[in-house]
C-alpha cells in the first residue's frame, strides 16, 4: 500500500518541521495524482460561485485548470480554528522500538500532529494544543501565527525528549476543561489510544458528549498498533506482558488469552463506535502501521464540510 510517506524512512526526528513539511508535500502530490477530487489544499482558499454572485472575485486561473468558477474567500471567511488534543500517557509509548525508525504510538501521534499544523499553517487556520496524560501538561490558544506555530513545535519536541513511564492517563477530565476553555464551534481533534480504564468508560463517552454539546465538531483518531493491540497477532509462546502506566507485569502464552482479550476489546470498541455515532464525533481509525494519509485526508474531509 502506497502510504506516501513510508514509515520505514524515518530514521529519527531531528526536525520535526522537515519530517511534517515532507509528509504534507507528499500528501498534497499524492492528491494531485489521484482523482481524490476536493481536497486539494489550493481550494483552501476557495468556495464554489453562486450563480448571481458579483464575479469580480472569480479566480479564473483555476476556471482555465478545472472548467469549474470559484471565488476567492476574504480572509474572514477562511478562518478555521482547530485545537488538537494529545494523549501523552505511557501506553502510548507502545511497541517499544527494536530499531531507530521505527515507531511507536506517541511518535507516530506527534508527527501527525505536526502534520496536521503544517496544514492549518498553510490554510491560515488558528490552532491550538493541549497534551495530558494524568493531567493537562500544555494548554495553548489557538493562533494562525509562524511564531505560534514554532512554539508549538518545541512542545512536541520536548515531548519526545520525555520519559516514557508511569504516566496515567486521565482523558475523560481533560476533555471537560478542553470544551470549556475554547473558543465555541472549534474543530477538536483527538489523538489518544483511548486506552482509559473501561470500568470508567462512562465517564469518558460524558466528556465527548460535553465537547459536542459545546458545539465544537470533533474528529477521534483512535490510535493503535492494530495487529497487537486489537488483533492480538502474537507467536503462541510465553510472553511477559507490562502495564506502561501502572508497570504491573504478567507473564502469559499468548494464545491462552487471545481470544478473551479480543472479545473485550472488541465490545469496548463497538460501545466506542456507538457513542461516537450517536454524539455525531467522527471515529477514524489510525493504525500506526497504515502511514499518515487516513490523518490529513480525514481533516481535509471534516474541513470541506465545516466550510459549507
Amino acid at each position: 500500500m502506497n502510504k506516501f510517506f513510508d514509515n520505514q524512512q524515518i530514521r529519527e526526528f531531528s526536525n520535526l518541521e522537515l519530517l511534517a513539511n515532507q509528509v504534507v508535500e507528499g500528501f498534497i502530490i499524492g492528491l494531485h495524482k489521484s482523482p481524490f477530487h476536493g481536497f486539494s489544499v489550493e481550494f483552501a482558499e476557495h468556495r464554489i460561485y453562486n450563480q448571481g454572485e458579483s464575479t469580480k472575485n472569480i479566480d479564473w486561473k483555476v476556471f482555465a485548470r478545472t472548467d469549474k468558477l470559484f471565488s476567492k474567500k476574504f480572509e474572514e471567511e477562511t478562518n478555521l480554528r482547530c485545537h488538537i488534543v494529545l494523549d501523552a500517557s505511557s501506553s502510548m509509548y507502545f511497541p517499544t522500538k527494536e530499531k531507530q525508525g521505527d515507531l511507536d504510538k506517541m511518535r507516530f501521534s506527534i508527527l501527525a500532529t505536526a502534520a496536521l499544523m503544517n496544514l492549518l499553517k498553510r490554510q491560515r487556520d488558528a490552532f491550538g494544543l493541549t497534551i495530558f496524560d494524568s493531567e493537562i501538561r500544555t494548554h495553548t490558544a489557538d493562533k494562525s501565527s509562524g511564531q505560534h506555530y514554532q512554539l508549538l513545535l518545541s512542545y512536541l519536541e520536548k515531548l519526545l525528549q520525555e520519559g516514557k513511564h508511569g504516566k496515567s492517563t486521565s482523558a475523560a477530565a481533560t476533555l471537560h476543561q478542553v470544551a470549556d476553555s475554547i473558543h465555541k464551534r472549534s474543530l477538536v481533534i483527538i489523538f489518544s489510544d483511548m486506552f482509559e480504564n473501561i470500568s470508567e468508560a462512562d465517564e469518558l463517552f460524558s466528556a465527548l458528549q460535553h465537547l459536542k454539546y459545546a458545539k465544537h465538531e470533533v474528529v477521534l483518531f483512535h490510535v493503535s498498533d492494530k495487529s497487537k493491540e486489537l488483533e492480538f497477532e502474537y507467536e503462541n509462546r510465553p510472553y511477559l506482558f507490562v502495564d506502561l502506566e501502572t508497570g504491573e507485569k504478567i507473564k502469559l502464552q499468548s494464545n491462552e488469552v487471545k481470544s478473551f482479550y479480543k472479545e473485550n476489546m472488541q465490545k469496548y470498541l463497538h460501545q466506542l463506535k456507538l457513542k461516537c455515532m450517536q454524539f455525531k464525533i467522527d471515529l477514524v481509525e489510525a493504525d500506526i502501521n497504515e502511514g499518515f494519509k487516513p490523518i490529513l485526508q480525514s481533516y481535509l474531509l471534516k474541513r470541506s464540510k465545516m466550510s459549507v
